[in-house]
C-alpha cells in the first residue's frame, strides 16, 4: 500500500496510534489529560543510506522519541517524518 509519500536516506514516515481515552480503571480523559502518544504504525521507509541501513519495514509498531519528526498533513492524513534513529525501539 503506497501512501504517497516516499522517504529519503534513512527516514521513515509514521502514522502515530492514538493515546487511549479511557483509563484502566474506566475513568474518561479529556483532550488536555491525554498524552501524547509516543507509538506510532511505520507507513513507509526510505532506502538507508551508507552511514546506516534500514532496520524498519512498513506495518512495524514502534516507539519514538516525544519530539522527533516533523508532522504533515497528506491527502487528509496525518503523518510524521522522522529519522531512523528517532526510532527507540519496535514493539511486538
Amino acid at each position: 500500500m503506497s501512501i504517497g509519500i516516499k522517504p529519503l536516506g534513512a527516514r521513515v514516515v509514521i502514522k502515530k496510534i492514538e493515546a487511549e481515552e479511557k483509563t484502566a480503571s474506566g475513568i474518561l480523559l479529556t483532550g488536555s489529560a491525554k498524552e501524547r502518544p509516543q507509538m506510532a504504525e511505520v507507513v513507509a521507509v526510505g532506502p538507508g543510506n551508507e552511514d546506516e541501513k534500514m532496520e524498519l519495514k512498513v506495518g512495524d509498531k514502534v516507539i519514538f522519541s516525544q519530539y522527533a519528526g516533523t508532522d504533515v498533513k497528506y491527502d487528509g492524513e496525518e503523518y510524521s517524518i522522522m529519522n531512523q534513529r528517532d526510532i527507540l525501539a519496535t514493539v511486538e
